[in-house]
């Protein structure tokens, strides 16, 4: 049975959505409500600033709209559709307080509501008990959050172990991140973007503890406000902020065991009074590891014929040390303006021995020869960020409160990667034992600058605008030096030095109206790209300039109090990394490595997606992309016979996806979060001569099971299914997981056991065709693990409510939970 779907272009999704939003919709959605306002304040008479305010079903108690109070504890809420519903009101630190049930009508109420929270304590509504926590998982209509904080299978993982368990979320052999079964995401932490792809990402959300991260948001559909980088979307990791009075902290400490031990410990402390907020946090993990690769190559002949087979199997075992620390500070200069710093750092290294074995056979599988590599590796990794913030609340008028932010940031990445391959070769093959040492040093620099306006406008409308300049400058010298028969010389061919500038100039509008019954966010973002790189060796360098502009449309319309719809509608970029261009090699043994291509060009992209929502929970998706220029991994034979992994253009790439969400609350103790993505990715280009096979459907399916077991035992099942699936020239065969985790409150104490990866399903199994090679791999890492923590949280538990710290990420996190 053959799959076909029609071919759509982004215009004809746009007119489509476009049709659907404006049917008819029903005549009780016709009715305008009035607004629920309202003010929230402590039992000492002080507003409280972004207390979560949420209007919910009087039937079910579920939830219909979130907003926050403003800085005189105000709020305002306005239903889609006329009913009967009920308020709270909540911070951390208080108990939550309820209001209700109001019976809300075209007619005011007769009274704004009056939230007074008590620190420490519960307002209970009569009849009504609520009770339960922060789900896993939340799926909002442009993103998935994780909420890593909660979760019993974080404790002792790293946030590259976290990521792999997200609804949607898969990494290759190559550590290439995709989200949806697309790659090219941009990954930000706190706000600011980390200029990497692959391996040297994956190191370092390696050597991020999972106990440092509040929150993941994973983005698909990001407004103007955010870089047009990332055609897949955004992965936003959001690190621990703690709010509370006083002096206070935490301690955690963690232990795993898979096939070698893996350790993290952390230390975080707040200091908190009026004015003045001063936070630390320090983490060190100390995780060993392995890698298992077996792979076999065909080499083909031109005439398609069956030349050389090897085989082969690596066993590197890699040992992780890293010390990740981050100390800041907060000001209140007035009541309006508040003046943050925070400096942030991370230094690891990660040692690696491998053996790899080889073999080789003619066409009549005749054994040639056999051949043994010792590989020697290290990689250090010293980085250093540091970011002021501005934040500033000019005075509020009749539409609102306009707000001011801007962000000054640097950030330097030192990187140091040493190679000693040495290669010995068995009868009958005569090659002559060699060695190979390289040494390579760089530098990565980035700093940047923006400022973010946001004014709420007459009529309901809400304008948001900003600049931004980035600049991103790397420099890196390598050394090869081969040693044959006693001798040593410099590799001339091998050794050069590679130096990368970019800069990229932003800015950006948007505007948003809100009405009862529909919602639309339009926004235009341009961006002026200026990048030059240059090789010594050789003299070969490049410069790219260009200018584009990406719009973007999302439209959220209600048809009834069960039924809601949206359409987004946006165009992205995915420019190539530093280190994808950067031609240097990391030899992987004696007859394979991964370099970078300077001849590669930025993608674009166009995207499109309907969703519809069902009592505002259960969620099906659309989506359609088409990029132009993808940037692929693929495998290609040099002049040496060597396999080099590197990245080229294609010259196009077509994305047909349906996402289903449902959290689901089968008893009031276990809470299910299922997602299911249905995918099908075709290409179209050249590479080597060959085109890349037809596409065939995938599907990415995800569960995570929450129980609430009482007597504070709480316990986590989640379990993930990746189809078989073809990405370019790749069949990726299906693989999966299950991990399982219970925890226990003990007073301020938080014991936890978990356990992933309980079948060991994870290895990947992988089969590449080309013109003149063919590669099967199949790669198994250290992933069944049983870890047991330890957490510790001492000093005050009150809040202070009216502080935070804001960047621009945190502005888009209020605006999502708004739904504006």
């Amino acid at each position: 049975m053959r799959f076909c779907l029609p071919r759509l272009t982004g215009g004809s999704v746009a007119v489509l959505g476009a049709v659907v939003l404006l049917l008819p919709f029903s005549t009780r959605a016709q009715v305008h409500p009035a607004a629920v306002v309202g003010t929230v304040r402590t039992s000492t008479g002080a507003a409280v600033e972004y207390a979560t305010i949420t209007l919910h079903r009087a039937a079910d108690s579920a939830v219909v709209k979130t907003e926050f109070s403003d800085a005189a504890g105000q709020f305002h809420l306005a239903p889609s559709v006329g009913g009967r519903y009920l308020v709270s009101a909540a911070q951390l630190g208080y108990g939550r307080a309820w209001l209700g049930p109001l019976e809300v009508t075209a007619a005011p109420l007769p009274a704004p509501l009056a939230f007074v929270l008590t620190a420490g304590a519960a307002t209970q509504l009569k009849g009504v008990t609520v009770t339960g926590q922060r789900p896993t998982f939340e799926r909002l209509a442009d993103r998935t959050i994780v909420n890593v904080e909660g979760s019993t299978l974080s404790a002792g993982n790293t946030i590259l172990d976290v990521l792999g368990r997200a609804p949607g979320v898969s990494l290759d052999a190559n550590d290439n991140l995709a989200l949806r079964g697309k790659q090219g995401l941009l990954v930000l932490i706190d706000g600011k973007r980390q200029p990497m792809t692959g391996a040297e990402l994956a190191n370092l959300l390696r050597s991020l503890p999972a106990e440092q991260v509040s929150t993941v948001e994973l983005i698909t559909n990001p407004p103007a406000k955010y870089d047009a980088q990332g055609g897949a979307g955004i992965i936003a990791i959001n690190l621990k902020k703690d709010q509370r009075l006083g002096t206070n902290g935490s301690l955690n400490t963690a232990y795993g065991r898979g096939r070698y031990g893996k350790f993290t410990s952390g230390l975080s402390l707040n200091h908190r009074q009026k004015k003045l907020n001063l936070y630390g946090s320090y983490a060190y993990a100390n995780r060993q590891s392995f890698q298992e690769l077996d792979f076999s190559r065909t080499y083909r002949q031109d005439a398609g014929t069956t030349g050389l087979k090897t085989v082969q199997r690596n066993t590197p075992r890699g040992h992780l040390q890293s010390h990740t620390w981050r100390a800041g500070a907060d000001y209140s200069l007035s009541k309006q303006t508040t003046l943050g710093a925070v400096v942030s750092g991370l230094s690891s290294q990660t040692p690696s021995k491998g053996l790899n074995e080889a073999a080789y056979f003619d066409a009549q599988n005749q054994l040639l020869g056999r051949s043994i590599s010792i590989n020697r590796r290290n990689l250090l990794t010293p980085n250093v960020a540091g970011n002021l913030t501005l934040r500033h609340l000019f005075p509020k008028d009749s539409l609102g409160t306009p707000e001011l932010t801007a962000d000054a940031d640097v950030a330097h990445y030192g990187i140091t990667r040493t190679l000693d391959l040495a290669t010995t070769y068995q009868a009958p093959l005569t090659t002559t034992p060699g060695t190979l040492l390289g040494d390579q040093s760089g530098t990565l620099t980035l700093w940047g600058a923006k400022t973010d306006y946001i004014r709420p406008l007459r009529h309901r409308l809400r304008l948001e605008a900003g600049v931004k300049i980035t600049q991103v400058s790397s420099d890196n010298d390598v050394l090869f030096v081969r040693t044959r028969d006693g001798v040593s010389q410099v590799d001339r061919g091998l050794t050069n030095r590679f130096r990368y500038s970019e800069n990229i100039n932003a800015a950006y509008v948007s505007l948003t109206r809100t009405r009862p019954e529909l919602t639309v966010t339009a926004g235009l973002r341009g961006e002026q790209t200026n990048a030059t790189g240059r090789q010594d060796v050789g003299q070969t360098s490049f410069s790219r300039h260009y200018f584009q502009l990406f719009p973007n449309l999302a439209l959220r319309r209600t048809l009834s109090d069960k039924h809601e719809l949206a359409f987004a509608l946006s165009r992205r970029l995915d420019r190539p990394t530093y280190n994808q261009l950067n031609p240097f090699r990391s030899y992987v043994d004696a007859t394979s490595y991964r370099t970078g291509n300077p001849a590669l060009w930025p993608a674009t992209s166009v995207q499109a997606e309907l969703t519809h929502t069902f009592r505002h929970k259960i969620s099906t998706a659309l989506s359609y992309t088409r990029t132009n220029r993808p940037v692929v991994n693929v495998y290609l034979l040099d002049a040496d016979q060597l396999v080099a992994s590197t990245d080229v253009n294609l010259r196009t790439q077509e994305y047909y996806g349906l996402t289903l969400t449902a959290p689901l609350e089968p008893a009031k103790w276990w809470k299910l979060y299922a997602n299911a993505e249905l995918f099908f990715i075709q290409f179209q280009g050249l590479v080597d001569g060959a085109t890349p096979p037809a596409g065939q459907p995938g599907a990415i399916i995800s569960l995570n099971n929450s129980l609430t077991l009482g007597h504070g035992w709480s316990a986590d099942l989640n379990s993930s299914y990746n189809s078989r699936e073809q990405f370019a020239f790749q069949t990726i065969r299906s693989f999966g997981q299950v991990g399982a985790g219970v925890q226990k409150q003990l007073g301020k104490t938080l014991i936890r056991l978990n356990a992933t990866d309980i079948f060991y399903t994870t290895p990947l199994r992988v089969t590449s065709r080309y013109r003149v090679l063919e590669e099967s791999y199949r790669s198994a890492q250290d992933s069944r693990v049983v870890t047991a923590s330890l957490t510790y949280r001492f000093g005050n538990d009150k809040v202070a409510a009216a502080r935070r710290r804001a960047t621009g990420a945190e502005d888009e996190k209020r605006r999502a939970a708004t739904g504006q």
